[in-house]
């Protein structure tokens, strides 16, 4: 059942207490290939006490929180369509788009959608090639996947294999969509550290791609400390098969075994060791970009996108456990950066862990050219309340194009979808809202939406549980955005909307 809720904040008593080139991809009909998806990927239900589901329960029993799997939104929010998960039983990851297409990444591969009737989409091709965490972005003819999870090889048949072992591999992969219904899986370029999460500097000729690693460890051959910066891949779009590593820029430079970036504990309890970074975020029209790096959050020229340089870097040591992803605003005047406290399996959208926690914080970029300084103005937190049997925490999110105000898309993980205004920085407000009861309440249970992105007048949300949902925005504030339209649209390489 879905039901339509005045928007308003609800307070809850919740929670106190082989080489790659011309390697084809596998591509799925009803019958998977003869690669398995690696359950080695896909994160654990933990059990809560008794008391915790008791909690729950009575939660869902007062109203408080939706029942489970309830669908709840504001009365500006319509939901579509949803899309359950078919051949690719994976985790669903992050989203990316093309025309009439969308690009959905998840553990086991990826997904391509025809959204040219958003209220229906339909599936063109499903791909199966295993590896975290899958993140995917696409540029003209091409498709780039994330690898960060420890392979036997390069291959979409590998299998997991110890990264203390030299033959390991982990990295970008790359395929070539010409045909939408064929991906070619056309190169591979293995990255110290593998890649989390990559980030597109699209140039005429070539594609630069920033690769965002962390965690290395003497015992591992491939990912050895310090690891201090990122890789840069540079792609030539029409030789693709020659991708390679082209630079590893010092993003934290320092002596000793760790570099110079955050040390984490017991200088910082409670705050990550900076050991490279999560995500990069690039605003090409304005050659900047914003690093949210575990224990730092960084702003950086990219003149020269071999060889991107820091421009200013900042620390929360109080409310910020990891510095997890960033968003520009339009003018190039304000950063969003994230913080993903208990890294996305946590319950911490609860009155318990409070509204700075596990939120965004807004930092306003003051002063002109590499004396630009990021000066922070203010958190901004769901204003729901979730149970503790629900991961809930900032994770990914996009611009809401509209001029002269700054609005924001972003997903939850089970704390949904919001939309929100943060054109005044120290005062951000929630104008929309979409989200599922919890999965459970039993166990903790990760699901909810990964990614929330606004393309060509929707919102699109790939949920980990759940599949791909639409959803339609209707409001006076974001109403305006419907008359932007994009070709491309991959979220880390933010486009100049208006330009």
């Amino acid at each position: 059942m879905t039901l339509s809720h005045d928007h308003r904040t609800r307070r809850r008593r919740l929670g106190v207490g082989a080489v790659a080139a011309g390697l084809l991809a596998a591509l799925l009909t009803a019958q998977p290939a003869a690669a398995t998806p690696d359950p080695g990927d896909v994160p654990a239900s933990r059990e809560v006490s008794k008391s915790t589901e008791a909690q729950a329960r009575k939660a869902i029993a007062d109203g408080e929180i939706p029942g489970q799997d309830e669908i709840v939104h504001s009365a500006n929010v319509q939901h579509l369509a949803n899309i359950p998960k078919d051949a690719l039983p994976g985790v669903n990851s992050d989203l990316a788009f093309q025309g009439r297409y969308a690009f959905a990444g998840n553990y086991d591969g990826f997904r391509i959608f025809d959204i040219a009737d958003p209220k229906a989409p339909k599936t063109v091709a499903q791909v199966l090639c295993p590896g975290s965490q899958n993140d995917v972005s696409v540029s003209g003819n091409l498709l780039f996947l994330s690898t960060d999870s420890s392979r036997s090889d390069s291959s979409c048949n590998s299998t997991t294999q110890p990264a203390t072992e030299k033959s390991s591999w982990e990295g970008m992969k790359v395929f070539d969509i010409t045909d939408k219904k064929n991906p070619r899986y056309v190169a591979a370029v293995e990255t110290a550290c593998g890649s989390h999460t990559h980030s597109l500097v699209p140039k005429r000729d070539n594609v630069y791609i920033y690769v965002s690693s962390y965690s290395p460890s003497s015992t591992f051959p491939d990912c050895q400390p310090p690891h201090d910066g990122i890789s840069v891949i540079k792609v030539p779009r029409k030789a693709p098969e020659k991708a390679a590593v082209v630079a590893f820029p010092v993003l934290f430079p320092g002596e000793g075994p760790d570099g110079g970036g955050n040390p984490g504990a017991p200088t910082n309890p409670g705050v990550s060791k900076t050991t490279g970074c999560h995500d990069i975020t690039v605003l090409p029209s304005k050659d900047l970009a914003a690093g949210a790096c575990m224990g730092d959050g960084i702003l950086m020229s990219i003149k020269d996108p071999e060889h991107p340089k820091v421009i200013d870097r900042v620390q929360d040591n109080v409310n910020f456990a990891f510095w997890h992803s960033a968003t520009f605003n339009q003018k190039a005047d304000k950063v969003v950066f994230t913080d993903e406290l208990g890294g996305g399996s946590g319950a911490t959208c609860n009155a318990q862990t409070g509204p700075n926690r596990g939120a965004d914080g807004i930092y306003d970029i003051v002063g002109k050219g590499e004396s630009r300084k990021l000066v922070f103005r203010g958190y901004y937190k769901i204003p729901r309340h979730q149970a503790d049997t629900e991961n809930c925490v900032a994770h990914n999110g996009s611009l809401i194009p509209v001029k002269g105000r700054d609005l924001m898309v972003q997903a939850w993980y089970q704390g949904g979808v919001s939309v929100w205004d943060f054109t005044d920085s120290a005062h951000p407000k929630e104008i929309a809202y979409f989200e599922r009861g919890p999965l459970t309440t039993d166990t903790l249970t990760v699901g909810g939406s990964w990614s929330a992105y606004y393309y060509n007048g929707y919102i699109y949300s790939n949920d980990i549980a759940k599949g791909f949902d639409v959803l339609k925005l209707t409001d006076r504030r974001t109403d305006p955005a419907q008359r932007v339209r994009l070709g491309e649209l991959n979220v880390q390489t933010q486009p100049d909307y208006f330009g």
